[in-house]
């Protein structure tokens, strides 16, 4: 929906607002979408601009939409651990994770990014799932001492090369010294600040999350502007070229409650522990998963054809049939045009039998049936050696 096509419209809808709606709000947005039941700004008039303003400079996001559930309490490390299939042990105090929610029958609940802060302290940074019910309905049954509630926290994204600068003028040089995937404790000019070495973009990059942030959402914006400015800030939408390029998956898009870890492509060392002492939920069905072996999986695909812009994920997606020897035998699951590459780039969900390196198959765009090709994913640095480099004061 452009909203801000009519202005004089007055949204008195059930879809919240993030803490940053309104300061986001007057740097243009061009389109919103719904993500955790809140207004999503998608971007801001050119999303290929918004792109290279990504790569070659410094990009701040309103992510408010990544809400927080908090879980605390004397029991709160081990009903963690059974939420999640990773395994929490190694997971130190002040770093963070990206984890699978997954449910009793392996499938995926939510892809989070886990924030430890204590040693009963847990942050699960949401996608686009009502996991605040599914916690809280575990908790009711398990007999442990927890508490789950939504904190009033949010986050926005400093993405990009520049991004370090932006953080050195709001932090001071010891924002580097913060390792990839770990977090630390701030006051910011009396704002009660986490700062993690994370990001939607596989670019260098970092999270503000922003405790009572329905009070001081805008204040940290503007701060964030003042101190970007002469760096040349730019507010931009998330960028979906660059997580398809770097292998992000979205949920509600590439992969839903009805796929398991295995069959997205990422999961038998690291994304699941089948081994470790915890019984997380989902643990026996994994499995049996992975002796039985999958039947489908998520690939990498470079389509051919025309151009097909910048955003095509989930519901738009229902017109991009995959075909093999004259029948439809899976569909492509995100799919974009990448100026860097040249190229349309994409992920789809096949069959096994169908998803070895270089398998030629047929995509049904919107306007032609074009040629397909199954190829390595993440496209760009595949390693993610761009976001783990490290980082030190500019000169002088």
């Amino acid at each position: 929906m452009a909203i801000n096509e009519h202005p004089e419209v007055l949204l008195y809808t059930r879809i919240r607002k993030s803490p940053f709606f309104h300061a986001s709000r007057r740097h243009g947005v061009a389109m919103y979408s719904t993500y955790n039941h809140t207004y999503h700004p998608r971007h801001y008039g050119d999303p290929v601009e918004e792109y290279w303003q990504l790569l070659n400079g410094v990009t701040l996001w309103d992510v408010g939409v990544e809400k927080q559930v908090e879980i605390t309490g004397p029991d709160a490390f081990q009903f963690t651990n059974m939420l999640v299939p990773r395994d929490l042990t190694q997971c130190a105090v002040r770093q963070c994770k990206y984890v699978f929610i997954t449910a009793e029958d392996g499938g995926i609940v939510n892809d989070p990014v886990l924030l430890r802060l204590g040693e009963n302290h847990f942050w699960l940074s949401l996608a686009d799932s009502d996991v605040l019910l599914w916690a809280k309905g575990l908790a009711y049954h398990s007999g442990l001492d927890v508490t789950i509630r939504e904190a009033d926290v949010g986050p926005v994204q400093i993405q990009g090369p520049r991004s370090k600068d932006v953080m050195v003028e709001l932090f001071g040089d010891k924002i580097l010294e913060i390792p990839y995937y770990f977090l630390a404790e701030y006051d910011l000019d009396g704002l009660d600040v986490v700062v993690s070495r994370t990001g939607y973009t596989a670019e260098l990059g970092y999270e503000i999350y922003l405790r009572g942030a329905s009070r001081h959402g805008v204040q940290l914006w503007d701060k964030v502007l003042q101190a970007g400015e002469p760096h040349d800030l730019k507010v931009i939408g998330p960028s979906h070229i660059r997580r398809i390029e770097g292998g992000i998956l979205a949920y509600g898009a590439d992969m839903w409650l009805d796929n398991n870890p295995y069959e997205v492509g990422i999961g038998y060392d690291w994304m699941v522990d089948l081994d470790q002492e915890a019984d997380f939920v989902g643990k026996q069905a994994l499995r049996r998963i992975k002796e039985e072996g999958i039947t489908r999986k998520l690939v990498g695909v470079e389509i051919g054809g025309a151009p097909l812009g910048a955003y095509n994920d989930g519901s738009m997606l229902d017109f991009f049939p995959v075909h093999h020897d004259g029948r439809v035998v899976g569909k492509v699951t995100s799919a974009c045009h990448s100026p860097r590459l040249e190229k349309n780039i994409g992920y789809a969900m096949l069959p096994i039998g169908l998803t070895e390196l270089g398998t030629t198959l047929e995509v049904q765009t919107p306007t032609e049936r074009v040629r397909a090709v199954v190829v390595e994913k993440p496209f760009i640095d595949p390693k993610k050696e761009t976001p783990k480099q490290a980082v030190r004061p500019a000169p002088g």
